[in-house]
C-alpha cells in the first residue's frame, strides 16, 4: 500500500528526514510514532505530495506518487491534527463539501454524507455550525470530512488529542470499524495505550530515520528494561539489594520510599527468587505488582527521556 525507500529532505542546514524508509501493507493499521521534530509530519507530507524532497521514492498503490496522481489521491483520506472546517459551513455542508473534492455525483454525495454523519454519530447535529459543538464533536466532524468519500488508505494524525474519555473512545472504535470495512490506517498518536490497542505493526522514528519497526510484542522484546517487578518493602538493608541484583534474570534494582524496583527477563523465574530471599531473611513485604514492559518503556528507552522543543 505504501512503500517509502531512501526518502531525504532537508530544511537548509536541517536534515528532517535522512534516508527513511517506511512499508506499509494493505489492510494494516501502522503506527508511526516519534518525539516531536522526528519528522513524522515532513514524511507524511512527502508521502502525500504536498511536500518535494531532495531524494528518494514514493509509491502508493504501486504507483509512484505525485502531485499530479490523481488517481492514487481519489483513494486516500486525511484527517490532521488541526481541525480543518468551514466555521460558515454546518455540519452536513462540510462533509458535503470535503466530500464533493472526490465525488461529483450528487446523489451518491448526498449518501456518503448521510452515511459519514452516521458513522460519527453526528445525524442529529446536521444543521449545527462548527462553534456549537464540543471538541468531541469537532473531532468526529474532522474524521468525517475524511472519510466520507470511502477512502482505502486514510491518514490520522492525533486524531484524539484533547477530547473527552467518552469522545476518544468513539473515535477509536470508528478508526478499527473503518479498518474492518478494508481500508489501511496510518496512525500517529503520543497516546502510547492508543497505539498498543489499535495497531497491528508500529515504527518509532527519531531525526528523521526509521529507529525500530515491529509489532507491539517484538518492540517490547527489543529493550533492555523486561519485566517490572514492585514489591512494599517497608525496610530493606543495601546489603539486600546488592544480594537481588545477584539473582540469575534481574536486570536492574532500586529502592526508595519503601518500594523496591526490579527489572528482570522476561520468562525468568527472578519474582519467586526475591520473594522466597526476603522471607528467608524475615523482610517484610507487603503488595507485588508484576507487569511487562509497555510501548512507552519502549518509547523512552529509544528515543531517550530529554524533553524536545
Amino acid at each position: 500500500m505504501i512503500d517509502v525507500k531512501n526518502l531525504v529532505k532537508r530544511y537548509g542546514d536541517l536534515l528532517a528526514l535522512d534516508h527513511f524508509n517506511l512499508h506499509v501493507n494493505e489492510g494494516e493499521i501502522f503506527g508511526l510514532l516519534g518525539p516531536n521534530g522526528s519528522g513524522k509530519t515532513t514524511a507524511m507530507n512527502c508521502i502525500l505530495s504536498l511536500l518535494k524532497y531532495d531524494r528518494g521514492e514514493i509509491s502508493l498503490f504501486g504507483r509512484p506518487m505525485t502531485p499530479s496522481n490523481y488517481e492514487s489521491k481519489r483513494k486516500i483520506g486525511v484527517v490532521m491534527q488541526n481541525v480543518a472546517v468551514f466555521n460558515e459551513l454546518t455540519v452536513a455542508e462540510n462533509i458535503d463539501y470535503f466530500c464533493g473534492l472526490y465525488v461529483t455525483d450528487k446523489k451518491r454525495r448526498k449518501a456518503l454524507t448521510e452515511e459519514a454523519m452516521e458513522f460519527t454519530t453526528l445525524t442529529d447535529y446536521r444543521k449545527f455550525l462548527p462553534k456549537k459543538l464540543s471538541g468531541g464533536l469537532l473531532r468526529r466532524l474532522n474524521i468525517a470530512c475524511g472519510i466520507a468519500h470511502k477512502p482505502e488508505l486514510i491518514f490520522l494524525d492525533e486524531p484524539t488529542v484533547a477530547v473527552d474519555p467518552q469522545s476518544r473512545n468513539s473515535i477509536l472504535e470508528g478508526i478499527r470499524e473503518l479498518n474492518r470495512q478494508g481500508a489501511t490506517i496510518v496512525y500517529t498518536s503520543h497516546y502510547m495505550e492508543e497505539v498498543e490497542q489499535l495497531c497491528t505493526r508500529i515504527m518509532i522514528m527519531d531525526k528523521g530515520k526509521e529507529i525500530a519497526t515491529g509489532t507491539k510484542e517484538e518492540l517490547t522484546a527489543m529493550i533492555r528494561t523486561g519485566e517490572k517487578i514492585t514489591v512494599e518493602v517497608p525496610a530493606l538493608p543495601d546489603e539486600l539489594c546488592e544480594r537481588i541484583s545477584g539473582i540469575d534474570g534481574v536486570l536492574g534494582v532500586s529502592y526508595d520510599n519503601g518500594q523496591l524496583l526490579v527489572g528482570s527477563r522476561p520468562s525468568s523465574h527472578s519474582l519467586i527468587s526475591i520473594l522466597d530471599l526476603l522471607r528467608h531473611e524475615n523482610i517484610g513485604f507487603g503488595k507485588v505488582f508484576s507487569e511487562p514492559p509497555t510501548l512507552n518503556d519502549v518509547f523512552l528507552e529509544i528515543t531517550g527521556k530529554q524533553l524536545r522543543d
